[in-house]
């Protein structure tokens, strides 16, 4: 890359400048990069920025703007291939790579993923946001929502003229969303009957301003004309609309390595996860006949209900994080809420109430304490300038799913025997989403098919809450739904790794505070700078160009 970069004339120019005029790169460039790096790229792919865009979809993501985008980033490759890392403290080659994994990854978009040319619902997403909104608020909030409303018309008009590539299965999931409930709704307003997809939702917000804010009735009709409008375009062009949504093989094992930076291919990943739902499918079977005795748990009738046990769990985990030398709790860390709220349904309880309601420890665990909430809590408070803004979803959902079984053998769970069985059941489910993941993005399943693989695989598994993963692992950055149970394996090996160096030394919460010290970096990184051990990270310090479409 760096030899291409001279061979390109104002580029060699540019560099040869900085080369006489600037000392050798240290830490701090790396630091000013990185600051540099984000205000290039990350405004243009924010929901805010789609929905200001307006009528400017063409100025914001217009062919020659992000071609001129994506050649912007050679400078930035250039000047991180000259840092002399080799000579850097092993933490601060830990934030090298970490910065080279988001190069990467704003390559791979402009590149390959080019959601704004193939992908609708990259315009549809903001949008159900604003029908979100509160019709009763202050006076600038009733203007603001007047703003966006009005915006909602000219975005959806140009956004036909920039979606040239659309794949099929994309197309299909906005058509779909746009006239239907997910049935899932997280983090939705509750509504008794869930209104009919995005359309449904801005019949909500029309029903409610007439009611409490006539005057932004008219800006409310003339947004939902033009998603309307949208749905029949959409409909319209359909059968042109052919092109995969996967990225294929090649370039997915690329963005494993280089971008989330997990040291395994798409084959490995396969057997990992067939092994890990044959093991916990086995286990599922040993523990109903440990159970065989105990009573079916129940679920919750009532809202009030519902609370109760989730205010038990959260004193009976807090209690034990403590208690056990499981994790320091520090004091800031308050109440952090549930992650699951009390809805009926018509056709009962989906696959996350079925666990959640007979009893909310597996999820609480996941995606309460130690989990999301708690591990968001503590990363608010990183003001490192690197790994402060950081996310990596490998190692938020790896963290996360390890903290299931971990903690049940660790003995988070004696209260409540069958909740073992709810962990094994909430592992099959990871495990059976990374072939689903890898065979969309490998372009051989379908949606469809990928929902019908994990149903078949996965007890209380229902159609809505393995429609709305699917989506979610195709539509977003290749890799999501490998995340759960590869990060969990991550998670288990550098366990492992650690025991075995410290051995009696060794000490559960000492591990989990310095893991989640280090940040929300790729576990491999952390695994690096944790044990030293370097063989993982020798794969990710050359980025080789990203292969061809095939």
């Amino acid at each position: 890359m760096r030899s291409i970069f001279f061979l390109i004339g104002l580029a060699m120019l540019w560099a040869g400048a900085v080369q006489a005029q600037e000392p050798a790169a240290d830490y701090d460039d790396l630091v000013q990069l990185h600051e540099e790096l984000r205000e290039y790229m990350v405004p243009g792919f924010t929901a805010g920025v789609v929905l200001e865009s307006g009528a400017r979809i063409g100025e914001v993501y217009g062919d020659e703007v992000m071609a001129a985008k994506l050649a912007g980033l050679d400078r930035f490759e250039a000047r991180l291939e000259a840092m002399p890392v080799e000579d850097w403290t092993r933490a601060e080659q830990v934030d090298f790579l970490a910065v080279k994994s988001i190069l990467n990854g704003y390559r791979f978009n402009l590149e390959v993923l080019r959601p704004w040319k193939r992908d609708p619902g990259f315009y549809l997403d903001p949008l159900m946001r604003v029908a979100f909104s509160e019709v009763s608020g202050e006076s600038a909030d009733i203007e603001e929502l007047r703003r966006q409303l009005r915006l909602v018309p000219p975005l959806l008009a140009s956004a036909r003229a920039n979606l040239t590539e659309v794949a099929g299965d994309f197309a299909d999931l906005a058509l779909y969303n746009l006239e239907n409930s997910d049935g899932v709704n997280h983090y939705h307003p509750y509504r008794a009957v869930p209104p009919a997809g995005i359309i449904g939702w801005y019949d909500d917000l029309l029903e409610r301003s007439r009611a409490a804010r006539p005057d932004l009735a008219r800006d409310v009709v003339a947004a939902r004309e033009a998603l309307v409008a949208f749905r029949d375009w959409l409909e319209a062009e359909r059968p042109r609309m052919t092109a995969p949504a996967g990225v294929g093989a090649e370039r997915y094992d690329w963005y494993i390595r280089h971008v989330r930076m997990i040291p395994l291919k798409a084959s490995e990943m396969l057997v990992l996860a067939e092994r890990e739902h044959e093991r916990m499918t086995a286990a599922l079977a040993l523990l109903r006949h440990r159970n065989r005795d105990e009573p079916e748990l129940e679920l919750s009738r009532s809202a009030q209900e519902q609370a109760a046990k989730i205010a038990e769990t959260d004193a009976i985990v807090r209690r034990f994080l403590v208690e056990e030398d499981i994790v320091t709790v520090p004091d800031f860390v308050g109440e952090l809420g549930s992650n699951t709220p009390y809805i009926e349904r018509p056709g009962g309880p989906n696959f996350w109430e079925q666990i959640q309601f007979r009893d909310p420890i597996p999820d609480h665990l996941h995606a309460v304490i130690p989990g999301h909430r708690f591990d968001a809590v503590l990363a608010a408070r990183d003001t490192r300038p690197i790994r402060g803004r950081y996310s990596d979803g490998g190692r938020a959902e790896g963290w996360a799913t390890y903290l299931e079984e971990a903690l049940m053998l660790a003995g988070a769970t004696r209260h409540s025997p069958r909740a073992d069985e709810f962990m094994q059941i909430f592992g099959i489910f990871r495990a059976a989403r990374v072939p689903a993941d890898i065979a969309m993005q490998h372009n051989r399943w379908s949606v469809a098919e990928a929902v019908a693989y994990m149903r078949e695989r996965t007890p209380w598994l229902d159609e809505d809450v393995a429609r709305v993963d699917a989506e979610i692992y195709l539509r977003r950055p290749p890799g999501y739904g490998i995340a759960y149970t590869i990060g969990k394996l991550q998670m288990d090996a550098l366990l492992a790794d650690r025991a075995s160096q410290l051995g009696e030394a060794f000490g559960l919460r000492e591990f989990h505070d310095e893991f989640l010290a280090a940040g929300r970096l790729p576990i491999a990184l952390i695994r690096y700078e944790m044990t030293g051990r370097d063989e993982e990270v020798a794969l990710f310090w050359e980025t080789p160009p990203i292969p061809a479409a095939r």
